[in-house]
C-alpha cells in the first residue's frame, strides 16, 4: 500500500476512534453485563477487554506522543494495576463485611426500602451510577480542598504521573482505594440495591479507563453527562486552578451543575515538575515531594 493510499486509510480509523471509541465501548460493556447481570467475573473480564482496546488505540493513535509509554513503563504499571485491583477486591470484601449489617439496619429503621426493583434495569444501573458518582463528585473534591483528606487518601500519588493512558484508572495509592469504592458501597447497602450495583460499578470501570486514556476522543454529545478524557486530563494539570476542576471521574454531570466545569488543553500534567519515584509516591500520605503544585495549602479551604 503507498503513502497515499495510507493517508486516508489512518485518516479514517482516526475518525472512527474519535466519534465511535468511547459509545461503542461503554455500549459492550454494558450488554456483557445485561446479559448475565449476576456474573461477578464480568468485571474484571471488562477490565482486561477495555484494556487491551484503549492499550492498542494509544499505541497506534496516541494523542500525545510524549505520553507513550516503553515496555518498561507498561510491564510497571501493568503490575501495579494487578496488585492494586487485587487490594481494591480486598477493600471490597472489608466493606461487605463491615457495612452490611449496619446498613441494612439503617435501611430498615428508617424504611429506605425503597429501591424500584420492578423498573428497567438499565434504568437502575444508571440509577446507581448517577448517585454513586455524586457521593465521589464530593468526596474528589473535599481530596482535594482539604489538605487532612488529600493526606489520608493519599490522592496526591494518582496525580503524580506524567504520562496519561488508560492504565492510569487504577494507578491510586492503595489507601486510596478505601475512598474510591466507599460511594458504590453507600449506595448500594443503604437502598439494598441488587444486581444494577454490578453493572454501575462496570460502567464506572470502563468510564475511569477510558478517561485517562491518551486517544483523542470526541466531547460534543458524550461530554454532556459523561466525563471524557479530555475533561479528565484537564483535572490532572500540574496547574492548580485547572486541577480543581472536573472531579467527576466517570460522570461530568455534576461539575456542570455545581460549578466546577472546565473544558481546556493543559500544558503539562503531575503534581509539579519531575514525577516522584514509586517510593515517593507510596510515602505521599507523609510526605509531599519537593515541588508539589496542586496539594490543597492549607488545613482547611472551602468546597
Amino acid at each position: 500500500m503507498s503513502k497515499t493510499e495510507v493517508a486516508p486509510v489512518e485518516g479514517f480509523l482516526r475518525q472512527g476512534l474519535f466519534y465511535f471509541l468511547q459509545p461503542l465501548l461503554l455500549v459492550v460493556v454494558i450488554s456483557s453485563w445485561y446479559l448475565d447481570p449476576i456474573r461477578e467475573q464480568t468485571y474484571l473480564l471488562v477490565i482486561i477487554f477495555v484494556q487491551l482496546v484503549l492499550g492498542l488505540s494509544e499505541q497506534v493513535f496516541p494523542a500525545r506522543p510524549a505520553w507513550s509509554s516503553n515496555a518498561k513503563e507498561k510491564i510497571r504499571n501493568v503490575t501495579l494495576v494487578v496488585m492494586l485491583t487485587i487490594s481494591a477486591l480486598m477493600v471490597t470484601e472489608l466493606y461487605q463485611v463491615w457495612l452490611s449489617e449496619p446498613l441494612g439496619a439503617v435501611r430498615k429503621s428508617l424504611g429506605l426500602n425503597i429501591w424500584p426493583h420492578h423498573w428497567p434495569l438499565l434504568v437502575q444501573l444508571f440509577m446507581v451510577f448517577l448517585l454513586s458518582e455524586l457521593i465521589w463528585y464530593w468526596m474528589h473534591r473535599a481530596e482535594h480542598r482539604w489538605k487532612l483528606v488529600w493526606r489520608l487518601s493519599a490522592h496526591g500519588s494518582h496525580h503524580s504521573f506524567k504520562k496519561l493512558g488508560a492504565l492510569n484508572f487504577g494507578l491510586n495509592h492503595p489507601l486510596e482505594y478505601f475512598f474510591i469504592v466507599l460511594p458504590s458501597f453507600l449506595v448500594e447497602l443503604t437502598f439494598g440495591v441488587g444486581s444494577a450495583a454490578l453493572g454501575a460499578a462496570i460502567l464506572t470501570v470502563s468510564q475511569t479507563s477510558i478517561v485517562h486514556s491518551n486517544i483523542v476522543l470526541n466531547t460534543r454529545w458524550i461530554g454532556l453527562l459523561l466525563t471524557t478524557n479530555r475533561y479528565h486530563i484537564c483535572h490532572h494539570s500540574i496547574v492548580l486552578s485547572e486541577s480543581n476542576t472536573n472531579y467527576g471521574c466517570s460522570a461530568i454531570l455534576w461539575d456542570r451543575l455545581f460549578g466546577t466545569f472546565l473544558d481546556k488543553t493543559i500544558d503539562d500534567a503531575g503534581t509539579g515538575p519531575t514525577e516522584p519515584t514509586l517510593w515517593e509516591k507510596f510515602l505521599m500520605p507523609f510526605k509531599e515531594p519537593e515541588g508539589t503544585t496542586i496539594a490543597p495549602v492549607g488545613s482547611e479551604v472551602g468546597l
